[in-house]
Formats: C-alpha cells, sequence, structure tokens
C-alpha cells in the first residue's frame, strides 16, 4: 500500500477529494498531505445546496490536523469556489473542516475534549498553537451549543455550579 492510499483510508476522504501526496520534512518535524479533486468535479452550492456546480476557480487552505506520531500534520487542498445560478461564486466547505478556522474538524474536537480538563495556555503549550487561536476554537463552539446545554457549566474560580 502507498502512503496516498494509507493516508486516504485513515482520513476517510471520499470522491471527489483523494489524496495526492504526503512529504514529511525531519528538520521541521512536520507532514503536509495534499489533497485535489479531479478535473471537472461538480460540488454542491455551499448556500442553496443546488446540485452539480462546477468549479469556477480554487483558492489554496491549509488547515492543522492531528500530530502524526510527534509531528505537525497539515492538510493543503485545492478548495473550489462553485458558480451557482442563484448564489454566484461561492467557496465550498470541505468536509474535514470547518469553513473559516484554521484547523480540521478533528483537532477542534481534540481541543474541546482537551479543554475539559486543562488550561488554555497549557492545551496551547501541548499543540504548539498559540492560544488566541485555540480561544477562538473554544468561543465557536460555546456560542453554536444549544441552550440548555450550559446546565453543568462550572464556575472555574470558585467550583460552584451554575443553574
Amino acid at each position: 500500500m502507498r502512503d496516498t492510499e494509507l493516508f486516504q483510508l485513515a482520513l476517510g476522504l471520499r470522491p471527489p477529494w483523494y489524496v495526492v501526496s504526503c512529504e514529511f520534512n525531519m528538520d521541521k518535524r512536520r507532514l503536509d498531505i495534499e489533497i485535489d479533486f479531479p478535473r471537472g468535479s461538480v460540488f454542491s452550492c455551499p448556500i442553496c445546496g443546488r446540485e452539480g456546480c462546477s468549479a469556477y476557480d480554487t483558492e489554496r487552505h491549509t488547515r492543522r490536523h492531528l500530530n502524526f506520531f510527534q509531528h505537525e500534520a497539515y492538510l493543503n487542498a485545492r478548495v473550489p469556489r462553485v458558480s451557482c445560478g442563484d448564489c454566484g461564486i461561492k467557496t465550498i466547505e470541505v468536509p474535514w473542516a470547518r469553513s473559516g478556522s484554521g484547523f480540521t474538524l478533528l483537532f477542534e474536537a481534540l481541543i474541546m475534549m482537551m479543554a475539559k480538563a486543562m488550561s488554555v495556555k497549557s492545551i496551547a503549550d501541548i499543540v504548539k498553537e498559540h492560544d488566541t487561536r485555540l480561544w477562538r476554537v473554544l468561543n465557536h463552539y460555546v456560542h453554536e451549543a444549544p441552550l440548555g446545554r450550559h446546565s453543568e457549566v462550572v464556575h472555574v474560580k470558585d467550583q460552584q455550579r451554575h443553574p
């Protein structure tokens, strides 16, 4: 099995997405995984959901992923902007990352799990990211949480439960 096939399976990518190449840089302690889609692929409009929109052009996106052993891993992809007859030119959402985030969904899930047990500063030290970037992830999910899910929030200073 080739490295690209291995990462294709491990990442759970489905057509039209596929792993083009993997580059490991020992000096930088970094793995870069290149993801692409075949020419002529069609996508859904991210606004109205219209099927069969062709790629108008692409933007290059890089997202931090879970570490590959002790090395930082990044997913790099050409992300298409599609031409929708109703909505105009719009960037699609990729299945491995939230729009506007510099991290993959799995990396964000790791941050959220770690935040239950430690400070953001400690998480930042462990994952080697600036804490401001991690706070943006936490703030996003806290604001997206449905009302009523905050009943188990514990006040950090005095550890008293809030109703």
